[in-house]
């Protein structure tokens, strides 16, 4: 479910073979989410007995069918022992086998509602505890059993009972996956309106919050969700509140804030009419609260601190904040996201995770990518703050963290002339020379792109010319730095490719297996870099780069 699919990539000069590539790569990410999502669908949660090591339980709750029977018969019955039945049933209903047989029984749902909505207020409880037991079962026949039960479940979200209150909604959560019959009836019931004030009655309440959080992911990941689901959310008070819940403030708790900040990203990443929904959510302000808590988590992990479960949180966020982007205009961009210190928050948090959560900082690779093909300011501020050489330095990387990295230069490059020069004089080139030897064809490819915009991107002056500026003779080795120092205005950078070797690369890879990458490579040789050929002497040869890149495997 990482949602590289809106990367917005702008290199300029994209040729229908590396679109199709690109197409094909998608399609098989979208794949890979598609199986993850389908998984997470029938994820489930099952919330322990506050009694659970008390031995008031006296029967052998592994005899299964039997068990069940027998309760039932009894609990047809009245008398002082119908709540120790209850509570027995609730713990036998944990056995799949049971959970079958109970649902055979005649009337046995009736049953139990019965005891939901009866007068017992411990009855009830140990009612719900039953339902919830089965809500859990990995059989998809016993959540359509459940839906007599369901109308009061929902009621019941209206009560004052933190405990009972947790149960409904985890039971009602429990139960939407397994069947489209029970979504259909739990959304003809009214279970986002139930599901909202339920939120907004019970802010104060942590677990109750994060209950809800968990019950209406489980809605918004369903594959109809963008048809029937996300407008209805959209148009409830539910985007502010989970908005409201956000904070990484440990007092309040990770947890609820961790469920909301999921529920949001489900909200970006619709599919259908995303730019319009992203438009519900980004003038509700959550590109401005999702992109402050980027940046004050970024800098507490920056300074160490890793609290246990604190990724859970960043990872909704930068989905969130990069699924946003696309939707916000270029003019907005300022006023949604802040300051630029979110570029330094994504770069510490890329640093931070590189070895322990490749995924997630490749997750602040492509916010990073986002924002970069979003806006000239946030480009600058990479080479201001002198964040590009760190960032250069991943480019070995493997997980897709490389091709990232490429793609946010290639962003700099492609937005003003004069970031081209500065990314020649970080050490991009020689990056470059090492990249363009990695077998991975994409990064080959993206490779020839940044070059090739690095070398078109006059005004100009020619290395001779640079040489006569002074009378001393200087070496070759110092030309484009010195022209750099000096305020050259963008000088041609193809003499320092050309010094480091780069010639050879680029012949070597007219053999590719390839024809697009063969183009590419003929291209920047023939109309580009012929004139420099010359510039390779016997008093002045051409270095073949020492620099080998290393794939790091994470």
């Amino acid at each position: 479910m990482w949602r590289l699919n809106k990367v917005r990539h702008k290199a300029g000069r994209q040729c229908d073979s590396l679109e199709a590539l690109k197409l094909k790569r998608r399609e098989h990410e979208k794949a890979l989410r598609q199986a993850r999502r389908d998984r997470q669908l029938v994820s489930k949660r099952l919330l322990l007995n506050d009694d659970e090591d008390m031995p008031q339980v006296t029967m052998d709750t592994n005899s299964g069918e039997q068990d069940v029977v027998s309760l039932f018969l009894k609990l047809q019955h009245s008398g002082p022992e119908r709540e120790a039945h209850l509570r027995t049933l609730s713990k036998v209903l944990r056995d799949p086998s049971a959970q079958l047989t109970f649902i055979k029984q005649e009337n046995s749902m009736h049953l139990l509602v019965g005891f939901l909505t009866g007068s017992d207020a411990t009855c009830r409880l140990h009612a719900v505890r039953c339902l919830h037991e089965l809500s859990h079962s990995s059989h998809t026949n016993v959540s359509p059993a459940c839906l007599p039960a369901t109308p009061y479940l929902l009621t019941y979200l209206s009560g004052q009972s933190t405990k009972f209150t947790e149960l409904c909604l985890y039971t009602l959560g429990n139960l939407c996956p397994d069947s489209d019959i029970v979504k259909e009836k739990l959304l003809a019931q009214g279970i986002i309106p139930a599901l909202a004030n339920c939120l907004e009655n019970q802010s104060h309440n942590l677990a109750v919050v994060e209950a809800v959080g968990f019950t209406l992911s489980q809605f918004l990941q369903a594959k109809d969700a963008a048809e029937k689901i996300i407008l209805a959310v959209l148009d409830s008070s539910l985007p502010s509140n989970l908005l409201s819940v956000l904070t990484s403030d440990p007092k309040f708790g990770l947890a609820p804030a961790i469920e909301c900040a999921w529920c949001l990203h489900y909200l970006t990443c619709s599919s259908l009419n995303s730019m319009k929904d992203n438009r519900v959510l980004l003038a509700h302000g959550a590109l401005l609260q999702c992109s402050s808590l980027v940046v004050s988590l970024g800098g507490a992990v920056a300074e160490g601190n890793k609290e246990e479960g604190m990724e859970l949180f960043i990872c909704p966020l930068l989905r969130c904040v990069g699924n946003l982007l696309s939707s916000c205009p270029g003019n907005d961009l300022s006023t949604q996201v802040g300051d630029v210190g979110i570029v330094v928050a994504l770069c510490a948090l890329l640093q931070a995770y590189l070895q322990t959560q490749p995924a997630l900082a490749r997750e602040s690779a492509w916010v990073l990518n986002n924002l970069t093909a979003h806006s000239s300011a946030f480009c600058s501020a990479l080479l201001d703050l002198n964040l590009v050489p760190g960032l250069i330095q991943l480019l070995p990387f493997s997980q897709g963290i490389n091709t990232m990295i490429l793609r946010i230069l290639a962003n700099i490059a492609h937005k003003k002339k004069e970031f081209c020069a500065q990314l020649a004089h970080r050490g991009l080139l020689s990056a470059l020379c090492a990249t363009l030897k990695m077998a991975d064809q994409e990064m080959v490819t993206l490779s020839m792109d940044v070059l090739y915009m690095l070398v078109v991107s006059g005004p100009q002056v020619t290395y001779c010319s640079l040489l006569s500026w002074d009378n001393q003779t200087r070496e070759p080795a110092t030309v484009v730095e010195t022209a750099l120092t000096l305020g050259v205005p963008s000088l041609k950078v193809a003499e320092e490719f050309v010094r480091q070797g780069g010639l050879s690369l680029l012949e070597a890879i007219q053999y590719n297996s390839e024809g697009e990458i063969r183009r590419r490579a003929t291209h920047l040789l023939e109309d580009h870099l012929v004139s420099y050929s010359s510039y390779c002497s016997d008093n002045n040869p051409c270095s073949s780069g020492n620099r080998e890149a290393s794939h790091v495997h994470l």
